[in-house]
């Protein structure tokens, strides 16, 4: 089979699943997750049915590989700042990531979070995901440049700022998004970022 045919058909497979969750984005930012239907999302993403179910198994997966999309997004929003400072690099993923939950909404936070506490197969934090080895990254030039404690290692503060920040976000689902997120992530941010330097 021709390479290039083969390398248009995984772009094409792409595509088609960035559309779905995308259209699965919107129309639970519109009227929640749960009245959403299958169908919904396909005529919203212009796919079909079977397209569908060439991604995804069911509408739980979709709302689970869904929010596994936070490391694409963050990996193709932060490329921009890649060359920034390690502060500014890591205060840009942290306004980043509260741009994306904002996007997803909190309904479907709510869901994604209740869904992992009663799923006993749900898997812990991958150290390995983008976010938090982008993170680990930052805190690392940190602490090479001497601005990060030589108390505290990138591995322990990063894991410190990722469990914080994410309780930030499900306070804000609680709260039914009724404030917004940036600020009060950039709150704490700053208290962090002043506490933790050498």
């Amino acid at each position: 089979m021709d390479a290039n045919y083969q390398q248009r058909r995984r772009f094409q497979a792409q595509e088609t699943r960035r559309a779905i969750l995308a259209a699965a984005a919107q129309l639970s930012r519109q009227g929640g997750f749960e009245k959403m239907t299958i169908r919904d999302v396909c005529a919203a993403a212009g796919v079909t049915t079977g397209a569908f179910y060439h991604h995804f198994s069911s509408k739980a997966d979709l709302l689970k590989q869904g929010f596994t999309s936070v490391d694409v997004y963050l990996e193709k929003a932060l490329a921009p700042h890649r060359n920034l400072p390690p502060l500014k690099r890591l205060e840009s993923l942290v306004r980043l990531y509260a741009r994306f939950m904002e996007e997803q909404g909190w309904e479907t936070i709510s869901l994604y979070y209740s869904r992992r506490l009663t799923d006993a197969s749900s898997d812990p934090m991958d150290p390995d995901r983008y976010t938090l080895r982008t993170m680990r990254e930052c805190l690392a030039d940190l602490s090479r440049e001497r601005i990060l404690s030589p108390a505290l290692s990138p591995e322990w503060t990063a894991d410190f700022f990722f469990r914080h920040f994410r309780g930030i976000v499900i306070d804000w689902a609680l709260h039914r998004g009724s404030y917004s997120l940036w600020p009060k992530l950039e709150q704490d941010y700053d208290l962090f970022t002043r506490s933790f330097q050498a």
